[in-house]
């Protein structure tokens, strides 16, 4: 989800106002030609992280990962969605250890043996973005850290198995909330999935728990949605550092992510960041 978009959600829940409402009639559907440009965005955002899960090895920075990212998104003919989206400065988003969303590559951010990494980015071609996350053990990382990642991956597969025209949001977050807290580990509620296509962000919210803050939407033929479940091994609650950009746990544990942006069809859903 948005970063603006989430800090509204954030804070009308401190204030106890109602949340974001969200209108059923401002989901699109994708037309057969829109789905052309999207599954193409899908595949470079798909390649960009699979060349980043091969290539990352400790004593490279953040900042490198980002460089090899820009210019492969612009050498396959599409540009970063991620850089100046919002001031954002970059064309990932490298969230390490207990980073949880948002934290912006750096020469100074050194990748270590054993950290989780989190590498998130997204392309747009000809008007159509793709959208997706991986997480990504670095050299000997410790058990609890591979289960987190694990969990995460999971749970992904899982709300992504209830992706199909008929069921509906509630039916996504329940099959992510259900995973997640069988293992033990706490949702974080903050960020969500969202809409995607002309914009890198559209309605709806494709949450991770269940919720009747937002109507439960029945999904459609055409819809494409990114949907993104995040982890935290301890408490859900974050905060976000000074940067404006970077959100962290409270309790400093560790955090895992994965997304897809996906295309709901009859029977199910096609993957259009599909790796392999």
């Amino acid at each position: 989800m948005n970063k603006l978009f989430a800090d509204l959600l954030i804070n009308s829940a401190a204030t106890g106002s109602p949340r974001i409402r969200q209108s059923r009639r401002g989901i699109e559907t994708k037309s057969a030609r829109d789905l052309v440009k999207m599954r193409q965005a899908g595949r470079i955002v798909a390649t960009v992280l699979k060349e980043i899960m091969e290539l990352v090895e400790p004593g490279q920075t953040t900042a490198d990962l980002d460089a090899h990212a820009e210019q492969r998104i612009r050498a396959m003919g599409a540009v970063p969605s991620f850089k100046g989206y919002q001031g954002f400065p970059a064309s990932i988003c490298a969230s390490i250890n207990n980073e949880v969303v948002h934290g912006i590559p750096s020469r100074k951010r050194v990748i270590r043996d054993g950290d989780l990494l989190k590498v998130d980015t997204g392309a747009c071609f000809e008007g159509f973005h793709g959208d997706s996350c991986v997480t990504i053990a670095v050299g000997s990382v410790s058990e609890a850290a591979q289960r987190l990642s694990r969990v995460a991956l999971e749970a992904l597969m899982r709300g992504l198995a209830q992706v199909r025209a008929g069921n509906t949001l509630l039916d996504i977050a329940g099959a992510v909330q259900d995973h997640v807290e069988s293992h033990g580990y706490a949702v974080v509620e903050d960020y969500t999935g969202h809409g995607i296509g002309r914009n890198l962000h559209e309605e709806p919210s494709v949450f991770n728990y269940r919720t009747h803050q937002l109507p439960n939407i029945r999904l459609r033929p055409g819809m494409t949605l990114a949907v993104e479940p995040i982890l935290n091994a301890g408490g859900r609650s974050c905060r976000t550092l000074r940067d404006g950009w970077t959100v962290v746990t409270r309790d400093h544990s560790l955090s895992a992510q994965w997304e897809h942006t996906v295309v709901v069809t009859r029977d199910g859903c096609d993957i259009l960041t599909d790796r392999r």
